[in-house]
């Protein structure tokens, strides 16, 4: 059973991966065996990545790469393959949110976040598919969010994206799984990480912040996520064990999605 969910002899490229939910599904798959190249927007971000994974004591290669511009995608991939292997598995986890009232919201930074939350997982996931193909297996994750079933105040965009990334996930399924290629997608929850730390911190009298309360509320667990929470998830859909799970999407939230919440 064990030999199931190795990740031995595999190459996996996390994108987005130098800090938060990205860091701990590629700390994860190193764990079980893969070996770990990620990217992030800037030299300086990859520098920090870098460093992170030595200080775990993991060995990682990082690379600078705008995933929503095709042709650094392109670029990048071809590098990978010629300095690290053909990847195996691919986590597209950058990803961005702007919280702003729709009415609001210019739509220059609607289509912004569509780039990077959308469009970056269809470039990169295209990008290495021909790969995937030609060894006739390969594993997709898409970092899909509650938001790819529920709407809420200020984030439309965002809930736009990963709506469509839960129809992607389903569709890269559908269409290369007689490759022996999944596509699956991680829900991930309300997740104690630097991008929500805004959300959580004490209001000046040392009180909850509202939507920290909110959550606490909504959730069974009682409690906020941590990246580690994902690790177990990204594995499995990482590795043999889920090789007839496909166009799936696993939420990992605590239990919101099943919750109607406290009666007051």
């Amino acid at each position: 059973m064990q030999n199931q969910f190795s990740l031995n002899g595999k190459i996996a490229l996390v994108t987005g991966a130098s800090y938060g939910i990205g860091f701990a599904i590629a700390s994860a798959l190193s764990d079980a065996g893969a070996t770990i190249v990620f990217n992030d927007l800037k030299q300086e971000f990859v520098d920090k990545g870098l460093a992170a994974y030595k200080e775990a004591g993991i060995k990682a290669r990082g690379y600078v790469c705008d995933v929503t511009n095709e042709d650094q995608v392109n670029a990048l991939i071809a590098q990978i393959e010629k300095e690290v292997g053909v990847i195996d598995i691919l986590v597209n986890n950058a990803g961005i949110i702007k919280r702003v009232p729709m009415h609001e919201m210019p739509a220059a930074e609607f289509r912004q976040v569509i780039d990077v939350d959308l469009n970056a997982p269809f470039i990169v996931s295209k990008a290495v598919l021909p790969g995937m193909m030609k060894k006739r297996a390969g594993k997709i994750i898409n970092i899909c969010s509650m938001m790819s079933e529920l709407g809420r105040e200020t984030v439309s965009a965002y809930a736009a994206a990963k709506g469509g990334l839960k129809m992607l996930t389903r569709n890269i399924a559908s269409e290369y799984g007689e490759y022996n290629i999944q596509c699956n997608g991680i829900g991930p929850g309300y997740i104690a990480t630097p991008q929500t730390a805004p959300l959580r911190e004490p209001q000046a009298d040392g009180s909850r912040h509202p939507f920290d309360s909110f959550i606490i509320a909504k959730t069974p667990a009682a409690r906020w996520g941590n990246p580690e929470d994902l690790a177990g998830p990204a594995v499995f859909l990482a590795s043999n064990a889920s090789d007839f799970v496909n166009g799936h999407v696993l939420y990992v939230d605590g239990g919101i999605l099943a919750y109607i919440g406290k009666q007051p």
